[in-house]
């Protein structure tokens, strides 16, 4: 795994934060010592994913980014027939994606070839399952017949006045009994409590080895790119596009997970 040391030196002018061939690069580590719990919340998602799955439907994975999460399901699915449908905007985030994709057939091949019992039953599932990654923006992504939604990290960093009309748009494309599963950093209502979050995911990167340069200037970076939402604003949204029962499945300070069942 590559380090992340996108912005370990001293910049002169400190440029938005984008998904770029750089962050690309080194986004595994980024993930795991910036973002709290983040191999527990996917891999349970993945679980979530295939529990709620339905037959002859759709998994979107909205920001799907180089394929965590794709990843972990196509293991919670092995054997299993399921479509799903990466989309992000950012091409090499697709790129690494694809080549992760291309990996994973190369080693069903040789599984097969060890394993003769096994053949067919990875036959059927490459024959009949499928990721179809696209690149482009959420908001023109056309929501039909999913059973299952995943946004991971990725609402904050959209215009804050097209979210309340993507969570609508989803909920409309989805079957009954299918699943929203919504990951976000969030914000605080409380100016204290805000603080104390603050403190403490800063710590957080400080521990896992972020220098204090590293995290100002990302911070900078970041500033208008990524605006947060509170948790009870993101609880409203998806209320009002539809979603009955919604809960906080996992949270820590300013990182929270939710889910919304359509009944």
């Amino acid at each position: 795994m590559k380090k992340d040391r996108v912005f370990a030196g001293k910049k002169v002018r400190v440029r938005p934060f984008e998904f770029n061939q750089e962050v690309a690069e080194v986004f595994d580590d980024m993930l795991h010592r910036s973002v709290p719990l983040y191999a527990e919340s996917i891999r349970r998602q993945a679980q979530l994913a295939a529990l709620y799955f339905q037959a002859d439907t759709r998994i979107y994975d909205l920001g799907c980014s180089h394929g965590n999460l794709g990843m972990l399901i196509l293991d919670q699915f092995a054997g299993k027939v399921f479509s799903m449908v990466g989309v992000d905007n950012s091409l090499p985030m697709l790129d690494k994606y694809k080549k992760r994709l291309g990996r994973y057939k190369k080693r069903l091949d040789r599984y097969k070839k060890q394993d003769a019992s096994l053949s067919k039953q990875v036959d059927r599932q490459e024959n009949t399952s499928r990721i179809d990654l696209v690149c482009g923006f959420l908001e023109d992504v056309h929501i039909k017949n999913a059973s299952v939604v995943l946004i991971n990290l990725t609402l904050q960093f959209l215009n804050p006045g097209t979210r309340d009309a993507l969570l609508k748009k989803i909920y409309e494309g989805m079957t009954d009994g299918g699943i929203l599963l919504l990951t976000e950093k969030i914000i605080h209502s409380s100016p204290m409590l805000d603080d104390l979050q603050t403190q403490f995911y800063t710590g957080f990167k400080i521990e896992n080895g972020y220098s204090q340069l590293e995290i100002s200037q990302k911070r900078d970076a970041l500033e208008k790119v990524l605006i947060p939402d509170t948790l009870e604003t993101h609880e409203a949204r998806m209320r009002e596009a539809g979603f009955s029962t919604v809960d906080v499945w996992l949270k820590w300070f300013n990182f929270a997970s939710m889910i919304g069942i359509k009944k």
